[in-house]
């Protein structure tokens, strides 16, 4: 096995299945997939063992590639490998970075963005995962975190050089724990003792990557089926698509499971017409953003049985992942799932992240109505979560929590003119304006003796109040001021997380 000139630690050797030529660039590397045969080889010294066969990779729509390479923390790093897992609620990829100090870490999905993490040494043994339910806290290495998700995962199928390699198809625990300034723990129950990696949220083009995937390489078009419930042809966008929608029946269409007529569908009646319409291309916060899913929401506070409604826009930009727009009756705002778990106070009144303190808006059960176009976890009509909105001045947080699951998402609020203008909907800006508008704003096409009549009535309104409120006795009277439902909570909901 000779080494290969000009590069540390590189070892290649013919593939026992095909004889092709195997590299090792990696140190850390053990096992690797041949790129011509699909054996599953294992570095034993200067030899290379075949121990069976991988699956073949789902395509994904991901800028990133084996080969590809970047900087992180000031230090070189070159992907060379990549796992792709598979959970209840859908898959995901990991890509395994080869740094020049001999590390190997792991950029990851995350909530449609990007983990980097590095292995991580724990002090104490990691619990078992039954121990580590979600919503608890654990402290590693002298840091707080809280458990984020607890799933069953299976590797699907694997690529290039790989530090460690599950067995394929086998189920094992995977445990995610977040911290309160943004750190993400990984513990993967697939070795023992569990490996851990530790990360944070980071942006593509921060990493300086060359070597992308060659986007006129690439073949564009999406695939297609047809619909398991009234047989119309339905076309698959996004290639890691957990659920879709059929444009004729309204359908939800289960795609976690592969393509085919197996497909599990549910039907929907009384379809919501978006106000943006799916397919449509904005302009928001430095990016340009399409439209790739819409669902309409309902919402009730525990012991109140009025509801309460609100959509959100599932928002796609190839290199900062997924984002939610939300329209609510008290106005518009965008948001993201956090990488890191805020700190919520025993009482839920505040949470605490980044260094910033929120204050509880709302606290709230949450169940989707209506779903439409494509979307990156498997989402279905009555699925239900226990929210709670914070806020500080505009910038929004945002709980969800389900039985498997708890997401945080953060973001704040947006002019409902720059939403309309963003998708080029100026013609139709007054359909955009929501209850936080000014009434100047919200009255623009007034005339000058309309608004200081409406002023009038407002005072006259106010001294109404002021009179009534002076007279009430708290003996006999219920004095509480009461606070209008209308929509006005449930505005910063993420959507749910779902890696």
């Amino acid at each position: 096995m000779a080494e290969q000139p000009g590069a540390q630690r590189a070892y290649r050797a013919p593939c026992p299945g095909c004889g092709a030529p195997v590299e090792f660039r990696s140190a850390q590397s053990t096992h690797a997939v041949c790129p011509y045969c699909q054996s599953t080889v294992v570095r034993q010294g200067d030899t290379l063992a075949r121990i069976g066969k991988m699956a073949e990779l789902f395509d994904d729509f991901s800028p990133l590639q084996l080969l590809a390479a970047g900087r992180i923390q000031d230090q070189p790093f070159t992907i060379v490998g990549r796992l792709q897992y598979s959970h209840p609620g859908g898959r995901w990829t990991e890509w395994i970075a080869a740094l020049e100090d001999g590390r190997a870490g792991i950029l990851s999905e995350d909530n449609g963005a990007y983990v980097f993490a590095l292995p991580l040494e724990l002090q104490r043994a990691a619990p078992p995962p039954t121990d580590l339910r979600v919503g608890a806290t654990s402290a590693f290495n002298g840091q707080s975190y809280t458990v984020s998700s607890n799933e069953q995962v299976a590797l699907l199928s694997a690529q290039g050089e790989l530090s460690h390699l599950p067995e394929l198809g086998r189920s094992f625990p995977m445990v995610e724990l977040r911290s309160g300034n943004g750190l993400v723990l990984s513990l993967d129950y697939s070795t023992q003792p569990p490996g851990a990696h530790l990360g944070r949220s980071v942006q593509l083009e921060d990493l300086q990557l060359t070597g992308l995937r060659d986007e006129s390489a690439k073949e564009e078009k999406g695939r297609a089926f047809n619909c398991p419930n009234c047989g119309a042809p339905v076309t698959v966008n996004l290639a890691d698509s957990k659920s879709i929608t059929c444009g004729s029946c309204n359908s939800i269409i289960d795609l976690s499971q592969g393509i085919g007529g197996e497909l599990k569908h549910a039907e929907q009646n009384e379809p919501v017409r978006p106000l943006i319409a799916i397919g449509s291309v904005g302009q928001l916060q430095g990016a340009q953003w399409q439209v790739v899913g819409f669902q309409h929401r309902m919402g009730t506070e525990p012991g109140d049985d009025e509801h309460f409604g609100w959509s959100e826009y599932l928002l796609y930009n190839k290199k900062r992942g997924f984002s939610f727009l939300v329209d609510a009756e008290d106005g518009w705002s965008m948001v993201k799932p956090t990488t890191g778990a805020p700190v919520m106070a025993e009482n839920g009144s505040s949470a605490s992240y980044l260094g910033k303190r929120y204050t509880q808006q709302y606290a709230y059960n949450a169940e989707t109505t209506y779903v439409a176009g494509e979307f990156y976890w498997q989402v279905e009509r009555g699925q239900k979560t226990f929210n709670r909105d914070f806020a500080s001045g505009n910038a929004l947080l945002s709980m969800e929590r389900s039985a498997n699951e708890l997401t945080w998402s953060s973001g704040s609020k947006l002019d409902s003119g720059a939403v309309s203008a963003a998708f080029k909907l100026d013609d139709k800006k007054d359909m955009f304006v929501r209850g936080d508008a000014l009434p100047v704003s919200a009255a623009s096409g007034m005339g000058c003796g309309t608004i200081i009549f409406i002023v009038i009535i407002v005072i006259v309104v106010l001294i109404i109040l002021s009179t009534c409120s002076s007279r009430c006795d708290p003996r006999v009277q219920n004095c509480s001021s009461s606070r209008s439902t209308g929509g006005s909570y449930g505005g910063y909901s993420s959507g749910g997380g779902h890696k």
